[in-house]
């Protein structure tokens, strides 16, 4: 019984029933048949399954935040910049959204219609005999999985949130059966961690052929590492910020006390998936040249693009990659179509610094100086050949010499684009250029800087390929972190760390032919490891919540943003200037409950700054 499993697709024809509750608390599924009509066969049950798996959020489609449940994460972070103005991640950078703004309830009601359809699914499924008890037990525990992971999305964005129960509310349940109080952050965490535990033993080790992205025991896995990391970072972990949120009746709901044990339990948690999966199952993706030489370019690159390589742990098999291809294809005036995008999501020249040199070293120091150790020149041109280039080109030297993923992931000034099947054409964002100000209206980057990464090399309006949510790579580097934490000085956390470098290719700490130096410290290991962070998952939607649960956001989204000049030809394009001051507050470490919930149910308390 083989059903290909695309997340986007969802045809249930059925008999809607109306309730009187609104919000999360309307505990009925939208659209369906009586019970037993669902149930009754195994099309329809998978139809049903399908409808839960859906609220998955699609994240290619963030230039219209919401849709799909798309967030605003790459462009709210300090990585980069939509250029159109009605896109929500601008809202969050000029601090102009609050509990009213839509997109706010728009995720929490998502997330909770697909907590009532999994429980509505597991509470029934045994009805389908058709099935058979494995897959009735398969299934369950699918959904099992996928209400556990729709809390753990919540509780990112909102923190401490209302565990709904086992059952869906009735649809003529009393107001008083649904009100609802938030349970603690680490209630929501246990149960989170205690669900996908119990969703294990009746999953498959990892999903095969047509039912890639369906949940299996390395995703149920991968996702209860994720929560227990969220939990040991510092913005949950003993945060004196939010000694003020509790429940009406006094209930403290987030943890008072730091916890060091926490981050042994992710760290072991990393550990155990490790043991259990890798090599055996996931590897670190690597791609040859012609030459049949590993390829640290072409690696890093194709890691995104080729589907279900053996990196991949969990994605979408059908997600807006169109969007994602137009957002960062350059607009190239007077091109064919194919080649002609939006090009407007920027980079940030804040992002662009954080990528290595070829050397591996950082181009700038802490405190925002040169180092001179790296090799970096602020100023004039060389001829460099990129590593997706047939030939040498006049570059200018912020952007020579640097390390294979700055390649893969940014457009800057006079590089090749990636299509060349209507021949070669060089991306030119000056102000007069053929993706600049003045020749493409609204379809510019505010930045001077083009992301470029998960972009494939043909028509950008192909977007038959799946979208990945977590790889290999972010284990390692969440082993890492979570190891440091717990046992510093421990050698592993280097050692997964120099395994991405090694990977891009390069130099490693302490090993190699031209190694650098071993971290001094606990400090130094974790700016080293947040470093590497930053560039091998950059615009994966992990740098937004890696600074907000690391409790820094108040200093990278703060302030001005740099990006190039962009309204100036030669030399002037080249100034980096500030294109936007940002806003950021404590309250804005987390969503505000939205306020319309907050209404209905009258036990919920807003979080600390949105009242």
């Amino acid at each position: 019984m083989k059903k290909t499993f695309y997340l986007y697709i969802l045809i249930i024809t059925a008999v809607s029933i109306a309730s009187c509750k609104k919000g999360f608390l309307d505990q009925v599924p939208d659209d369906r048949l009586t019970t037993d009509d669902i149930f009754e066969s195994q099309n329809t049950t998978l139809d049903f399954l399908a409808n839960v798996y859906s609220y998955i959020p699609d994240e290619g489609n963030q230039r219209f935040v919401t849709s799909g449940g798309a967030g605003p994460w790459t462009a709210a972070s300090d990585e980069a910049k939509y250029t159109w103005d009605f896109v929500n991640s601008n809202n969050i950078n000029l601090g102009s959204w609050n509990a009213t703004s839509g997109f706010v309830g728009s995720f929490w009601q998502r997330y909770y219609r697909g907590i009532r359809n999994a429980s509505y699914f597991m509470n029934n499924v045994a009805k389908c005999v058709e099935l058979g008890p494995q897959l009735i037990k398969q299934y369950g525990a699918e959904a099992r999985a996928l209400r556990a992971i729709y809390y753990f999305y919540l509780i990112r964005m909102y923190g401490p949130v209302p565990i709904t129960g086992e059952n869906p509310i009735s649809p003529d349940a009393s107001f008083d059966d649904v009100q609802l109080a938030r349970n603690t952050f680490d209630e929501v965490v246990s149960y989170i961690t205690t669900e996908l535990d119990k969703s294990v033993n009746d999953l498959p080790v990892k999903t095969q052929g047509d039912n890639k992205g369906r949940i299996d025991q390395a995703t149920a896995h991968i996702y209860k590492m994720q929560t227990l990391l969220l939990a040991a970072s510092p913005l949950f972990n003993g945060n004196p910020d939010y000694a003020s949120l509790k429940n009406a009746d006094g209930k403290a709901l987030m943890p008072a006390q730091y916890d060091a044990n926490k981050w042994k339990l992710a760290a072991d948690a990393a550990k155990a998936f490790i043991d259990k999966y890798v090599p055996s199952q996931f590897s670190l993706f690597t791609d040859k040249d012609a030459a049949g030489k590993v390829s640290p370019y072409l690696s890093c690159r194709n890691v995104m693009l080729n589907d279900w390589n053996d990196e991949w742990i969990f994605g979408r098999p059908s997600a807006s990659i169109g969007t994602i291809q137009y957002d960062r294809t350059p607009y190239h005036a007077g091109a064919a179509n194919e080649v002609k995008g939006g090009g407007g999501l920027g980079a940030t020249q804040n992002m662009v610094n954080a990528f290595f040199m070829a050397n591996g070293q950082s181009p700038f120091n802490d405190d925002g100086t040169i180092n001179p150790n790296s090799g970096y020149l602020a100023t004039g041109f060389s001829s460099f050949k990129a590593p997706y280039d047939a030939q040498a080109r006049q570059t200018h030297n912020m952007w020579v010499n640097r390390e294979p993923r700055f390649y893969v992931s940014i457009t800057y000034d006079n590089s090749v684009w990636l299509n060349t099947n209507t021949g070669t054409i060089l991306t030119t964002v000056q102000y007069s250029g053929n993706s600049g100000v003045k020749n493409t209206g609204s379809d510019h980057s505010p930045t001077g800087y083009i992301v470029r990464k998960n972009v494939a090399l043909g028509n950008w309006s192909n977007g038959n390929r799946a979208l990945v949510f977590y790889r290999l790579a972010q284990v390692f580097l969440d082993y890492a972190e979570a190891l440091n934490e717990s046992e510093p000085g421990n050698t592993r956390a280097l050692y997964y760390l120099n395994l991405i470098r090694e990977r891009a290719g390069v130099p490693q700490y302490g090993v190699g032919a031209d190694p650098l130096p071993i971290p001094a410290d606990q400090a130094a290991t974790r700016l080293a490891i947040r470093k590497e962070r930053r560039v091998e998952l950059a615009f994966e939607n992990v740098r937004y919540f890696d600074t907000r649960r690391w409790k820094v956001a108040d200093q990278t989204d703060k302030g001005p943003i740099y990006g190039l000049n962009i309204n100036a030809d030669g030399t002037g394009f080249y100034n980096v200037v500030p294109f936007e001051t940002r806003v950021f507050e404590k309250k804005h470490y987390l969503f505000p409950i939205p306020q319309g919930e907050i209404d209905v149910d009258k036990k919920l308390v807003q979080n600390t700054g949105w009242e």
